[in-house]
C-alpha cells in the first residue's frame, strides 16, 4: 500500500473502528446502568410501545386492586355489624324466653331488653366504612344497589372495559331509615301487630312490661318471640350473602395481583436487559476500545516514519 502524507488510510480505518466500538460501549453502559434493553422509543419502537401500554394497564389494575381492597373492607364491616346484631338479637330472644315464665317481673326484663334494643341501633349506625353503610338506608329514596369496581381488561382491538360487582343491599338491610313506619323494610324495623293486643311493634321498639299471664298476653309475647327468631334467621342469611360477596371480592383481588405480576414479567421480557450478557459484552468492548486506541496510535505514527526517508 502506498504511503501518503495527505491521507492516512490506516488511521482512518482505525478511527472508524474505534468510533463504532465507543458507540456500542455507550449502548451497553446505558443498559448496565438502567437495567433496561429498551429504555425509550429509539431503542426499539415496537417493544417500547407495547411495554408502555402494558405499564399503563398495570397501573390501572393497581387502582382496581385498591378499589377491591376498599370494597372488601366495606363488606367486612357490614359482616361484623350483622354478626353483632345477631348476637344482640339472640340476647333479646333469651330475655323473651325468660319473660314467658309465669309470675316473672317483665318490667325488669323490659329494662334489659330496652338497652339491647339501643345496642342494636348503635351497631347498625356504626357499621360504616369510607362513608358507606350497607346495613341501613332509605328504601324509598336511596339507591339500593352498591357497585364495586372489580376488573380492568383490554380486548384484541385495544378497547378497554371495567368490570363491576353489583350488590343489592335490600337483602342485607337491617334498618330502613325511611320516614313512614309502615314503609320500613329492614329486618329489624319491619312493623308487625300483635294478634290479641293489636299493638304495632318492631324488634327495635316493643314493650312487654305491661303484659300479664293472661292467655292472650302470653300469645302476644310468643308472637314477638317468633318475630325476633325470624329476624335472627334473616340476619344469618344476610351475613351469608355478605360472606359470599366478600369471598368473590377477595378472589378478584388475588386475580388482579397475579395479573399485575404477570404484566411485570411480560414487560421485563420485552425491555429488561440480560445483565450477565451485558456485563460480558461490556468487558469485551472495553478491551476492544483499548486495542482500538493503540491501533489508532500506531497508524498515526506511520506518517512520522516517512520523515526518516528525508534524513
Amino acid at each position: 500500500m502506498a504511503s501518503s502524507i495527505n491521507t492516512n488510510i490506516a488511521a482512518m480505518t482505525a478511527l472508524q473502528s474505534l468510533n463504532a466500538t465507543n458507540k456500542e460501549l455507550i449502548t451497553v453502559q446505558n443498559r448496565v446502568s438502567t437495567g433496561m434493553r429498551v429504555n425509550d422509543a429509539s431503542d426499539n419502537a415496537a417493544y417500547w410501545s407495547i411495554a408502555t401500554t402494558m405499564r399503563s394497564d398495570r397501573q390501572a389494575l393497581s387502582t382496581v386492586s385498591d378499589a377491591l381492597g376498599l370494597g372488601a373492607a366495606t363488606v367486612e364491616v357490614a359482616i361484623q355489624g350483622t354478626e353483632g346484631a345477631i348476637k344482640i338479637a339472640s340476647d333479646i330472644k333469651a330475655k323473651l324466653v325468660a319473660a314467658r315464665t309465669p309470675g316473672v317481673d317483665r318490667a325488669k326484663i323490659q329494662s334489659e331488653i330496652s338497652e339491647l334494643q339501643s345496642s342494636l341501633q348503635s351497631v347498625v349506625d356504626t357499621g360504616t366504612f369510607s362513608g358507606q353503610n350497607w346495613l341501613t338506608a332509605d328504601s324509598q329514596n336511596d339507591e339500593m344497589s352498591r357497585t364495586l369496581v372489580s376488573a380492568f381488561s383490554r380486548d384484541s382491538t385495544g378497547a378497554i372495559s371495567i368490570g363491576t360487582i353489583s350488590v343489592d343491599i335490600s337483602d342485607t338491610l337491617l334498618i330502613d331509615s325511611t320516614a313512614a313506619a309502615t314503609d320500613k323494610t329492614g329486618i329489624l324495623d319491619t312493623q308487625d301487630t300483635t294478634t290479641n293486643g293489636a299493638v304495632d311493634y318492631t324488634i327495635l321498639n316493643f314493650d312487654i312490661s305491661a303484659l300479664t299471664d293472661d292467655v292472650d298476653d302470653l300469645a302476644d309475647l310468643e308472637q314477638i318471640l317468633a318475630t325476633v327468631d325470624t329476624a335472627i334467621t334473616n340476619m344469618t342469611d344476610a351475613a351469608t350473602t355478605l360472606g359470599a360477596i366478600k369471598t368473590r371480592v377477595d378472589v378478584q383481588k388475588d386475580f388482579a395481583k397475579n395479573l399485575m405480576d404477570a404484566i411485570d414479567v411480560g414487560v421485563g421480557q420485552l425491555v429488561d436487559a440480560d445483565m450477565n450478557e451485558e456485563s460480558t459484552r461490556l468487558q469485551a468492548l472495553q478491551v476492544r476500545q483499548q486495542l482500538g486506541v493503540q491501533a489508532l496510535g500506531i497508524a498515526n505514527q506511520s506518517a512520522q516514519m516517512i520523515l526518516r526517508l528525508f534524513q
